[in-house]
């Protein structure tokens, strides 16, 4: 007989050893608050929702996602790997039938950590979503398709970042304006790779966006794109720092808010990103995303602090987030008509070149990566990197899942002559769908 409520399956990790300082809003009270209210509403008894402990993750894990300069070892702490280890563990939960849906509540969180790594940006140093991705195509094939829907209110750039060249992974993020929060990026043009070229959709929201514009969003262009991409999974990178009380960011959304946008867009498996309002917005927030995965009533959810109607959603915020979700639901919609040759280039390789700074450790990155252009696959890729801290240039080639003949010929071929660069300290190779991963220093 069909289940009619799903079963919820809740990994909870608050890293008591790990913060960037005592007083960082990133710090354990992240999650102490909020497990207090999961336990005070009694949902840990609650049938429908189960606890499950988090495991470490292991070193191949991490590395089918990111190339650590100058190795993993420098900048993976315990937490990182229990936080990283969790959300594969919320993963499995779902793959393996024991749970419909699962919500890794853990920290440190992880959206802003791009495939290269020199230190921590965002308070990210490992991106929590794309190790758990990686893992699901491990262990379901190279043929599953994967959505992340971002609702954190910083752009998701570290996750467009390791997917925007990937054709088996819809990144859609919907956060507050990159030009007016960090980290200033995830404008509506920044569509994606040669690749997966439309697969980006950034939906760039305006300060004081609320319930209102958040769902507008949601409805008119989220679940269309999800309806017509047909993914196996969809992974919510919940980040809850849209909160009208959240004090880094300016954005006007509610906890009943995050609650209905979790009903609608029914993800299997819900991981937390930011959220910054300890007491005042988490721990509601939270209960609410827990109800409405279980299926269960929510209507009563409410933070303590009232918000107050001089900053609900004006009128002038919610006619640019129609127009914005106009906008992309277009971009969408003409994502194939789109003239590749002019956008990338009609030679073998599409070339960006990027300075990316990582503002948690005040390091600089000098970036410069070549996208093979291939049409029977999405592209070996080289990049070549340098930054403040290790000024030694390295190389990474990235081979891409469903990857041509061709391209694992050419890409070898590069990867011996790179050894043999002396001009190169670093030579790493990876490759995730054969979960191949090969370091070595010049």
């Amino acid at each position: 007989m069909k289940k009619t409520k799903p079963q919820v399956g809740l990994v909870f990790f608050p890293a008591f050893d790990w913060a960037i300082t005592p007083e960082h809003p990133e710090r354990e009270e992240r999650l102490l608050y909020t497990r207090d209210q999961i336990v005070e509403e009694g949902l840990l008894d609650h049938p429908r929702i189960k606890e499950y402990r988090p495991r470490l993750a292991a070193d191949e894990e991490i590395s089918r996602a990111h190339v650590c300069i100058p190795n993993l070892a420098r900048h993976v702490t315990e937490s990182h790997r229990i936080a990283a280890g969790g959300t594969i563990t919320a993963a499995d939960l779902v793959l393996e039938g024991r749970a419909d849906r699962s919500f890794a509540l853990l920290r440190p969180p992880g959206h802003h950590a791009n495939r290269i790594v020199h230190g921590s940006r965002g308070f990210c140093t490992v991106n929590n979503e794309a190790i758990m991705v990686e893992h699901i195509r491990g262990k379901k094939g190279p043929e599953t398709k994967i959505a992340i829907v971002d609702t954190d209110a910083h752009h998701g750039d570290g996750t467009q970042d390791i997917y925007y060249n990937d054709p088996g992974v819809l990144h859609i993020s919907l956060h507050q304006d990159g030009r007016t929060l960090y980290p200033g990026t995830g404008r509506i043009k920044e569509r994606g790779g040669p690749g997966a070229f439309g697969q980006t959709v950034n939906i760039p929201l305006p300060p004081g966006t609320g319930d209102k514009g958040m769902l507008l969003a949601l409805e008119r262009v989220v679940l269309p794109i999800l309806k017509e991409w047909q993914p196996d999974y969809i992974i919510n990178a919940a980040g809850q720092d849209n909160h009208f009380s959240d004090p880094l960011t300016n954005m006007n959304f509610s906890a009943f808010g995050y609650a209905r946008l979790t009903e609608l867009l029914a993800p299997d498996i819900v991981v937390l990103e930011g959220g910054y309002s300890i007491e005042g917005a988490l721990p509601y927030i939270n209960v609410g995303l827990l109800l409405a995965l279980a299926g269960l009533d929510y209507s009563k959810v409410k933070e303590p602090q009232r918000r107050p109607d001089a900053a609900r959603e004006r009128a002038g915020v919610s006619s640019e987030v129609a127009r914005i979700c106009d906008l992309a639901a277009e971009q969408w919609s003409r994502r194939k008509e789109a003239p590749l040759g002019q956008i990338f280039g009609q030679g073998p390789f599409y070339e960006r070149k990027r300075n990316i700074y990582y503002d948690t450790d005040n390091i600089r990155e000098s970036q410069h990566e070549l996208v093979r252009l291939c049409s029977h696959c999405a592209g070996w890729r080289i990049i070549y990197t340098t930054s403040s801290r290790f000024r030694r240039l390295a190389a990474a080639i990235v081979i891409p899942w469903r990857a041509c003949f061709r391209c694992r010929r050419e890409a070898g071929e590069k990867y011996e002559q790179s050894r043999q660069n002396p001009r190169l300290s670093l030579v790493v190779w990876q490759d995730p769908e054969r979960n191949l991963y090969h370091s070595l220093e010049n």
